[in-house]
């Protein structure tokens, strides 16, 4: 109360000094002030501010930001393209930028990933209906549809309970892909999980359980069959990941190896065949390295690359493949080239699915190590497509529970154990030491499987064969950036789970400028449907 009385008197005073006063004649007439001179009163910068190299850059990036339009036009987009890194959440894109720089020789921390640079961003709501830390079957639906769901369905609304069939039937959700089918778009669905998997099988799949893939129950079909039988349009154009096991019948023994899992005896890679090859299209099937590498896409108008049994291999890991498997980047670069034959357009779904896998593995070198290839892709699809008509849109399904902590000194191995500096930016000579008088890593995970130490290791996956470890270890003589280290997590699980908090969605091209602000998951969607024409 005095403090108002301190100000209310001032403002009298100020009033009265000023000519005017509380009377009926003159309350609502503005003081006549003289007009500010606003030169001098501007300051001036000191000349190492102006000429300090973080100063020029930003005067640069807005400069670049102004000179960016946009193109609010609906149908614009004759091309679509959506990227999802699985598990890709905001520490997982900061780290990424970090190891990928450093292998360039930089710090990191200043390093952009390709769509990093892309001029439009925002951030993207992940929940599912039924749970506030979602799984990829509700969150790929939301993508594909518009249309958030429970976790675990695909492509059908929330009232459907998960499992059950004939709710199921009832209640389908029509998807991006088979809305470009519809317009005479080509279509395609690329990803280093099997292709029957979460999200790229909401590209196309309508099923109440995401286990379903090579074995439904009730009236329903299985995943891998609805790929093969689908109707919009000709069927999807352009397939390539993992999963054959689900395509082939359980007598079947593929090139490596590994039985298919089908009981049902249907090889629906036979049946691919038939629909496809029977001299009504040209049609390629290919499932090793050499086949892909041999392909001729002028002569191929369909094409099913199946490259192992279940997922593709990591990234680190894809030189241990028996047969050969290409990369994301070629598998993006490859795909683009038949997809543009088509003088319609096209439909892409890109999955990177097993940056989400390294992570449940609770080993962030296979995790970022994926991230960086996935922006690779990305970059693929930057230079081999115009921003004038295609839309480029690069999102997460959800996040993981990997952090960035500590106070490590600039350029410090992001993988690395946690070096701090004199405060003038000299890194101490040994790791800092946490009150437990241990070294920590600057990475680490709240809860799952824990400590491996794995060496030289690349298949993240071997950590499920061996107990969970979780709590503080002594690293003093591990080294944290090897393939096989797997890092410390707070909490004991078997693997490593999703995270709830919001990820990031970037975007290029006509329509890019919607994805500005804070959105549902589902809102993507209709950015892409209005921004390509896909609804009437």
């Amino acid at each position: 109360m005095k403090r108002y009385n301190k100000l209310a008197t001032a403002f009298s005073l100020a009033l009265l000094a000023s000519g005017c006063s509380d009377s009926d004649s003159d309350r609502g007439r503005e003081p006549d002030l003289p007009e500010p001179d606003l030169e001098q009163q501007a300051l001036s910068l000191p000349q190492s501010q102006r000429e300090s190299s973080w100063f020029t850059a930003g005067e640069a990036a807005v400069d670049a930001a102004r000179q960016q339009t946009v193109n609010n036009t609906p149908g614009a987009a004759k091309n679509i393209i959506l990227f999802v890194g699985d598990g890709m959440g905001i520490s997982t894109v900061t780290a990424a930028r970090i190891l990928a720089g450093q292998q360039q020789g930089l710090d990191g921390e200043e390093y952009q990933l390709s769509f990093e640079k892309m001029p439009f961003a925002g951030l993207v709501k992940t929940y599912n209906t039924n749970q506030q830390t979602p799984d990829s079957a509700g969150t790929a639906t939301a993508l594909m549809t518009g249309v958030k769901t429970k976790a675990g369905v695909i492509n059908v609304d929330e009232t459907v309970a998960r499992g059950d069939c004939a709710a199921s039937l009832e209640r389908p959700l029509t998807t991006a892909l088979e809305l470009a089918e519809a317009k005479g778009k080509s279509t395609g669905i690329i990803s280093t999980a099997r292709i029957t998997h979460a999200t790229p099988a909401a590209t196309y799949a309508k099923s109440p359980e995401r286990g379903w893939e090579y074995k439904a129950n009730g009236d329903c079909v299985d995943i891998a069959a609805q790929l093969v039988e689908l109707t919009a349009g000709d069927g999807v154009d352009l397939i390539l990941g993992g999963g054959r096991r689900s395509f082939l019948p359980n007598t079947v023994t593929d090139l490596e190896g590994k039985a298919g899992k089908r009981e049902d005896g249907r090889n629906l890679v036979d049946e691919w065949r038939e629909r496809y090859g029977d001299g009504v299209t040209n049609a390629a099937y290919i499932e090793n390295q050499s086949g892909f590498d041999a392909l001729d896409i002028a002569a191929t108008d369909k094409l099913l690359g199946l490259f192992n049994a279940s997922h593709m291999h990591y990234e680190a890991d894809r030189g241990n493949d028996v047969a050969g498997e290409p990369s994301l980047s070629e598998m993006t670069a490859k795909g683009l080239q038949l997809l543009q034959k088509n003088n319609h357009g096209y439909f892409l779904m890109v999955e990177s699915g097993r940056i989400d896998h390294g992570h449940h593995a609770g080993s962030a070198y296979s995790a970022l190590t994926d991230a960086v290839e996935f922006a690779r892709a990305v970059q693929v699809a930057m230079d081999n497509t115009s921003a004038e008509d295609t839309l480029i849109i690069v999102t997460a399904d959800h996040s993981h529970v990997m952090t960035i902590a500590g106070y490590p000194t600039r350029g410090n191995p992001i993988l690395g154990k946690v070096v701090t500096n004199d405060g003038s930016g000299q890194p101490h000579e040994t790791p800092s030491l946490a009150d437990d008088g241990l070294p920590y890593t600057t990475i680490t995970y709240g809860n799952g499987a824990g400590y491996a130490d794995m060496g030289e290791e690349t298949d993240a996956d071997e950590r499920y064969g061996h107990e969970v470890d979780a709590g503080r270890k002594d690293l003093s003589h591990v080294d944290t950036t090897a393939p096989g280290y797997h890092q410390e997590a707070l909490v004991p699980l078997a693997s490593e789970s999703h995270a709830g908090e919001d990820v990031g969605v970037w975007a290029r091209g006509p329509g890019a400028h919607l994805v500005s602000g804070t959105n549902e998951q589902n809102y993507l969607f209709h950015v892409m449907a209005r921004a390509g024409g896909l609804l009437n």
